[in-house]
């Protein structure tokens, strides 16, 4: 494994963390054992930078990662979010950035993740109704109670992200970026490395898309992923053209789309200046030894501009509402 990565606030996560939603039925059933069997691998390979948010199986996430918690908390670096009310599944009614609220959710968080602190805690979304500055001064006085040790916000414009970073450090922004989410590239990278501040890539693989083993077409009826644009068939069959090109350059390295794709963001972080941990997320366990195989995989300059071009030609939004995300509000 590789060395740890210092992200903003002198918070030092491994080199590939873990995204824990999918290990909640947003892409099909969860067998429970098997998805806690999931995360001790994930610990046992090395990866210790663990992600959750409240809103993952309406709680169920923190739960499982509790019992993962309970003999190993001393290996993992531990984020969660607040923010989003619903699930992802079945959709989400409102969005909370309220002192209040902070103050309910991260003591709701701490309860079932079965932790007395939380290493970063995340804005989940940002709540209009409300100065981001004040979010981010509820949630500083976490930090002084000693329940919670760094910051992030999660798809934040690069001018609410200057705002936030006045008022304490931010250690990380979370957005989605691949190979085919590159909007974050435009504004919010630039402005996080000014800042000093990490970025944590959800979504790394294009919610498995890029890895060239989705079909678009066959997603089940409770499959999160057939509310994104891009999903849709004719977009799906239009993307294809990417993955196509993943493939292609996986094949010259004799790796794996997924490798490729990882290693892709890795390389992008460099080239752009800032410490990038991707979080992929998985339910197989030899999904994670293939990934964490990114992190000893070197990109010519030719094979990134092929992915580069490649990139420019997506089809559809990463979100049913751009607004939502950055990418909307920019």
């Amino acid at each position: 494994m590789a060395a740890n990565v210092n992200l903003g606030d002198n918070l030092s996560v491994g080199p590939l963390g873990f995204g824990g939603m999918a290990l909640t039925p947003v892409y099909g059933e969860v067998d429970q054992e098997d998805a806690l069997r999931t995360l001790h691998h994930a610990v046992d390979s090395g990866v210790s930078f663990i992600d959750t948010a409240d809103i993952y199986g309406g709680g169920s996430n923190e739960e499982l990662i509790a019992q993962l918690l309970k003999e190993r908390r001393d290996e993992v670096q531990l984020a969660t979010k607040f923010g989003l009310v619903g699930t992802p599944l079945e959709g989400y009614t409102d969005i909370r950035g309220d002192a209040a609220y902070i103050r309910q959710a991260v003591d709701r968080s701490l309860r079932r993740l079965g932790t007395d602190v939380i290493d970063l805690y995340y804005m989940h979304r940002r709540d209009l109704r409300v100065p981001i500055v004040e979010t981010v001064e509820a949630m500083a006085e976490l930090v002084r109670q000693g329940k919670v040790r760094h910051l992030g916000l999660s798809e934040v414009t690069a001018q609410e992200l200057e705002e936030a970073s006045a008022i304490h450090p931010i250690a990380a922004v979370q957005s989605e970026w691949s190979i085919w989410s590159r909007d974050v590239e435009r504004n919010v990278v630039p402005a996080a490395a000014a800042l000093g501040v990490g970025f944590v890539p959800y979504s790394p693989l294009g919610r498995g898309f890029l890895t060239g083993t989705v079909d678009a077409s066959s997603l089940g009826e409770k499959d999160f992923r057939r509310r994104i644009p891009r999903f849709a068939p004719d977009a799906a069959d239009a993307n294809q053209a990417v993955v196509d090109t993943v493939q292609s350059v996986a094949d010259e390295l004799d790796a794996t789309p997924a490798q490729v794709a990882l290693a892709w963001l890795l390389a992008q972080g460099k080239r752009l200046g800032l410490p990038v941990v991707p979080i992929p997320g998985t339910r197989k366990r030899h999904r994670i030894d293939e990934n964490l195989g990114a992190l000893a995989l070197a990109l010519t300059t030719t094979q990134l501009d092929a992915l580069a071009r490649a990139s420019d030609a997506v089809v559809g939004s990463r979100s049913a509402d751009p607004n939502w995300v950055s990418e909307g509000r920019e």
